[in-house]
């Protein structure tokens, strides 16, 4: 636990000056994290970034994840949608060639790598776009959805959540972290609201995220529990590698966007 934290203050201590400053700085950091959760999605299949199968799935992923500010030089009418397909027709020319080394599950993996990792991340750079306080808010919304689902399970848990993906949650701990994630919110929104939601989709947009970052893990989970690994990485003692760390925001931000959408 100690080193856990230590790692977590560290990490909080490089990570929010980027946030605050925002642009290319973030963009930049942004683009280092999300190459790296590439390579641990892609080691957890038995393949590498290091290969022309893994360079290709990093590049759409770099590609998928920049604001459209950055991409000037593709030409007009190639949206990420088309980019997609793209990656998925190279990759899959890839495997008449490889002699099975590299199979269509293996194409399948890279393409939804590059997907998963490549769009949540644009999304986080278009939520610093609508400011550093609203990244705070959905992250604060992460964390204290984290935070009140560990105590209160450890105090009170006895529901197993998904005992076959993820044996140590538990329902109790995963409405105690969405009501904590809540009371973070309303006090949040208290003194910064630029969106001037009411206090009732103040509450729908916690629980939301809440419930949305609890998924996230448990995906995560999943994948690790399919491959046999503990960790993604171990590039963050204590926490394991950037996809431990992210995955929960890797599905915030998209619903994040979509619940905006509909409101505004």
């Amino acid at each position: 636990m100690k080193e856990r934290v230590i790692t977590g203050l560290v990490a909080g201590a490089v990570f929010i000056p980027f946030l605050w400053i925002g642009g290319l700085a973030l963009q930049l950091l942004m683009t280092a994290i999300g190459l790296i959760a590439v390579q641990e999605l892609l080691k957890m299949k038995k393949l590498t970034i290091f290969s022309v199968e893994g360079i290709i799935t990093a590049l759409a992923t770099v590609l998928l994840m920049l604001p459209e500010a950055y991409l000037h030089f593709i030409p007009d009418g190639i949206d990420a949608m088309l980019l997609i397909y793209l990656e998925a027709l190279i990759l899959f020319v890839f495997t008449v060639f490889s002699r099975n080394d590299f199979t269509f599950d293996d194409a399948a993996a890279s393409v939804l790598t590059s997907l998963y990792v490549g769009r949540g991340f644009y999304y986080f750079m278009q939520t610093r776009e609508i400011g550093f306080w609203m990244v705070l808010l959905v992250l604060f919304i992460i964390w204290g959805t984290d935070i009140g689902a560990y105590m209160i399970g450890r105090k009170i848990g006895k529901n197993k959540l998904a005992p076959a993906i993820s044996p140590n949650k538990t329902v109790e701990g995963s409405v105690g972290g969405s009501i904590a994630a809540v009371l973070i919110a309303i006090v949040f929104f208290h003194y910064y609201n630029p969106l001037g939601l009411s206090m009732g989709l103040q509450i729908m947009l916690t629980i939301l995220l809440s419930v949305c970052g609890q998924m996230g893990d448990l995906v995560e989970s999943a994948f690790k529990r399919y491959f046999g690994v503990k960790d993604a990485g171990k590039i963050l003692p204590g926490h394991g590698g950037m996809l431990d760390r992210f995955d929960s925001t890797l599905f915030v931000m998209p619903v994040f966007h979509i619940f905006l959408h509909f409101i505004f």
